[in-house]
């Protein structure tokens, strides 16, 4: 695995649950008030909300001109808040078994980067071809190799990630790469995803939601 140097150390568990309580309230007490399309799924669709985002079948605007402006929110916050409850767990679990550090860095640290986040349904879609029920039922390190691939440094929003010719490559954390085309298809070492909905953004960073697991092998 290539090396990472963790910046930031781990916070307590019991503050970081009391945080998840505290933003599920938040966030199962706002109203819908945005019409948002068939084709996003359930977690899409409650990020979306949280955040006010008009929603279509992609969502991803490439004539943006830059990054947006940064939002109130920590990523792991809009994480947990928007219901991406296995990339949450995921990050948890290397925690707990590696002192990963990875919940303290993307709720409370102020480096900016860009996470390429997995909706539910793309986890159970790769607990069902493993033939697995929980992301820890594998191995600590595999799965953080995995989180690496996720994230990239800095904020960077659609128009630098999707290209407008030809293919684009994106270096991630973990220190391998995966390309995205003018549709805005992933195509990473093992496995291929769609982004959508995109610049979605936090006080520390860019998300953009995507349809499958990222696999770096």
């Amino acid at each position: 695995m290539k090396n990472f140097n963790y910046k930031f150390q781990g916070i307590s568990r019991m503050s970081t649950l009391l945080m998840m309580l505290l933003f599920a309230f938040v966030f199962t007490s706002c109203e819908k008030d945005e019409a948002v399309s068939p084709a996003v799924n359930d977690a899409e669709m409650a990020i979306l909300d949280l955040l006010k985002v008009p929603a279509d079948e992609n969502n991803v605007d490439t004539r943006r001109k830059g990054a947006p402006a940064k939002g109130d929110d920590a990523i792991a916050a809009i994480a947990i808040a928007g219901g991406f409850n296995e990339l949450v767990d995921a990050l948890f679990f290397v925690d707990e078994e590696l002192d990963a550090g990875l919940v303290n860095l993307f709720l409370n640290g102020t480096d900016q980067y860009t996470v390429f986040a997995p909706t539910d349904a793309a986890f159970s879609e790769l607990y069902g071809v493993l033939g697995i029920e929980s992301v820890r039922e594998l191995d600590a390190e595999t799965v953080l190799e995995v989180l690496l691939y996720h994230v990239t440094e800095g904020r960077r929003a659609s128009n630098s990630v999707v290209p407008p010719v030809r293919s684009r490559t994106i270096e991630t954390l973990l220190g391998e790469t995966f390309s995205v085309n003018t549709a805005a298809e992933i195509n990473a070492i093992g496995s291929t995803a769609n982004i959508g909905p995109a610049d979605i953004s936090a006080s520390n960073g860019i998300i953009h939601v995507i349809d499958s697991v990222l696999l770096p092998f």
